[in-house]
C-alpha cells in the first residue's frame, strides 16, 4: 500500500486515482485545505488530519510513501514563513521518524527545481550547488537534506519538480502556465511580469507518470530533476496569444527568479516525458470553454490560505 501525504492537492489530486487505476492501494493523508475532490474508490482511502498528527496506525501496511504535503511556492510560504518552516521541514522529520520506527521501504521527496537558485548554466544538472534565494527554496532545500539523512534507513528519492502544469480536478491558477491560459480566456488579455525569466516547466500527467516510474524501478535513489521544456514567460504569453488571440500587456518586474533544469539523469534512468507545455494549455482551454473548469478561490493558494486565517500574525 502506498500512503500520499497532501494527496488532495494539485498533484496528488492527479496522482491518487492514476496509481490506484494502475492496481495501488492507496491511503491519503490531507488537511484538505483546498477540499476534496479526489474519486470514490475501493482502493482509495482518505483520512483527514494534519501530517504533524500521522501516527504508526496511519503506517500500518504501508510500504511506499510520497511525501506532497507542504506548503508549496514563494508567496504561499511568504505568507506564513513560520508555519512554513514547521509544515515543511519540522513535520517531515516527524514523519521520517515514524517511517524509520515502521520500517517503511520506499520515501519519496516532493522537492522543488527552485533550490538551484539563479544559475548561469544552460545546463542546470543535480551536481549543482544549491543556492536557494526565498524562503520556500530554504525549506526545500533543507527538507531535502533533512529525508537524504535517512538513507541508511529506507530507500531514499529526492525528486526536484519543475512548474507543474496542466489540468487537475484540484486546479491551480496560480502556476504561471494555468494562470495565463485563465487570463487569456477571461479578459482577453495577458499580463506578463518582465518576461525574460526562465522557467523549467513539467505536464501534470508527467509528474505523476515521475513517481510512476521510481516505484517501478526499485534499485533507482538519489536526487532527481524532473522538468523538460525551459521556456521564458513571454514565450510561454505568446504561445497562448498566438493560438487564442488573446493580447499581451508587458510590465516591469522586480522578480529576478529564472530556473532552467536538466533532466538527463531522470531520461537516462529509462523515463521518457510524453506531453508537453502545449497540450497543457489546450487541455485548460478546452475545459474552460466546455464549462468543466471554472475560475474560483480554492484553485489560488494565497487567496485560499487567506481565507482559512493561515496568514501571518
Amino acid at each position: 500500500m502506498i500512503l500520499v501525504t497532501g494527496g488532495c492537492g494539485y498533484v496528488g489530486s492527479t496522482l491518487v486515482p492514476t496509481l490506484a487505476k494502475a492496481g495501488h492501494k492507496v491511503r491519503v493523508i490531507d488537511l484538505q485545505w483546498f477540499g476534496n475532490h479526489l474519486p470514490k474508490s475501493e482502493s482509495i482511502h482518505v483520512v483527514r488530519k494534519s501530517i504533524e498528527s500521522i501516527d504508526h496506525e496511519d503506517l500500518e501496511g504501508i510500504e511506499s510513501i510520497v511525501h506532497l504535503a507542504n506548503i508549496a511556492n514563494d508567496p504561499s510560504v511568504e505568507l506564513n514563513p513560520v508555519l512554513s518552516w514547521e509544515v515543511n521541514a519540522l513535520h517531515l522529520v516527524q514523519l521520517l521518524e515514524l517511517a524509520k520506527t515502521a520500517n517503511i521501504k520506499n520515501f519519496f521527496y516532493a522537492s522543488s527545481g527552485s533550490v538551484y537558485g539563479v544559475k548561469k548554466e544552460e545546463k542546470v544538472t543535480e551536481d549543482l550547488s544549491l543556492m536557494p534565494i526565498s524562503v520556500y527554496n530554504k525549506t526545500k532545500m533543507v527538507a531535502e537534506r533533512i529525508c537524504l539523512s535517512y538513507s541508511s534507513d529506507m530507500r531514499i528519492v529526492c525528486i526536484r519538480p519543475a512548474t507543474v502544469c496542466g489540468y487537475s480536478p484540484r486546479m491551480r491558477f496560480d502556476v504561471v502556465v494555468n494562470m495565463f491560459a485563465l487570463q487569456a480566456f477571461t479578459q482577453g488579455k495577458i499580463k506578463v511580469l518582465g518576461g525574460n525569466q526562465i522557467r523549467p516547466n513539467i505536464h501534470i500527467d508527467d509528474m505523476c507518470g515521475v513517481y510512476e516510474h521510481f516505484l517501478a524501478n526499485e534499485t533507482l535513489t538519489g536526487i532527481y530533476n524532473a522538468g523538460f521544456e525551459n521556456i521564458s514567460v513571454l514565450e510561454i504569453a505568446k504561445a497562448i496569444a498566438s493560438k487564442y488571440g488573446s493580447e499581451l500587456e508587458i510590465a516591469p518586474s522586480n522578480d529576478p527568479r529564472s530556473y532552467r533544469q536538466d533532466s538527463s539523469k531522470l531520461i537516462s534512468s529509462g523515463f521518457l516525458p510524453r506531453k508537453t507545455v502545449a497540450d497543457a494549455i489546450d487541455e485548460v482551454w478546452r475545459r474552460l470553454s466546455d464549462g468543466s473548469l471554472k475560475d474560483q478561490e480554492n484553485w489560488h493558494t494565497v487567496a485560499a490560505m487567506r481565507k482559512l486565517g493561515l496568514g501571518k500574525e
